[in-house]
């Protein structure tokens, strides 16, 4: 596992110990970042089960303004910490441990809101993907024109939520990428959505 792009290319990245956590494939990984762009730079993330950062390590390197990191785990938080510090980032993220659901909760109340949002739950935990995408869709807190990706085991199925709309789907081995926006346009004929403004 590595950074694929940006100041930070080819470093590589430590995955936290045990099998809670499936670290993202650099092959997903380029995926995701092809699909998302140039909307990464300046761009405020939140990479939620956040694992080893990579996904948001890989935002910072490619031109992020900020990203925040969560994951409740100790061990996950530690190597966040490592990666990013082996990364050679200072400054342009917070690393947050705790719930998920009571800090999307309190950055709700903070009146934050992100241009993209990266959810990878544990797979072992195929009763959390749509509490937390609800969650994420009350807590208000995806920009106008933001996205949201989560990440699932393939043969899941992951529906539209009531402020987030699902307009693509991405297979790869045995995951599956479900990105989501709050405009209510129609896809395009790519697939994507015309964002206005």
């Amino acid at each position: 596992m590595r950074v694929i792009s940006g100041t930070a290319k080819g470093r590589r990245l430590k995955a936290p110990p045990g099998l809670n956590t499936r670290p993202i494939t650099d092959m997903i990984k380029e995926a995701l970042f092809n699909v998302w762009g140039s909307k990464v730079v300046d761009a405020r993330i939140l990479d939620l089960f956040a694992g080893s950062g990579s996904v948001g390590i890989e935002a910072l390197s490619r031109g992020a303004r900020e990203v925040v990191f969560i994951d409740n785990a100790n061990t996950a938080v530690r190597v966040i910490r490592e990666n990013l510090d082996h990364c050679q980032f200072r400054s342009g993220f917070e690393v947050l441990r705790g719930d998920v659901f009571r800090l999307l909760q309190r950055i709700s109340q903070q009146g934050r809101q992100f241009d993209l949002v990266y959810v990878d739950p544990p797979f072992v935990r195929e009763d959390i993907f749509e509490p937390v995408m609800e969650a994420i869709s009350q807590a208000e807190i995806v920009s106008a024109d933001g996205i949201v990706v989560i990440r699932s085991p393939r043969k899941k199925e992951m529906p539209s939520f009531s402020s987030l709309v699902k307009y693509r789907q991405g297979n790869y081995g045995e995951s599956s990428l479900h990105y989501y926006c709050r405009c209510e346009e129609e896809p395009n004929d790519d697939g994507d959505i015309s964002h206005s403004g």
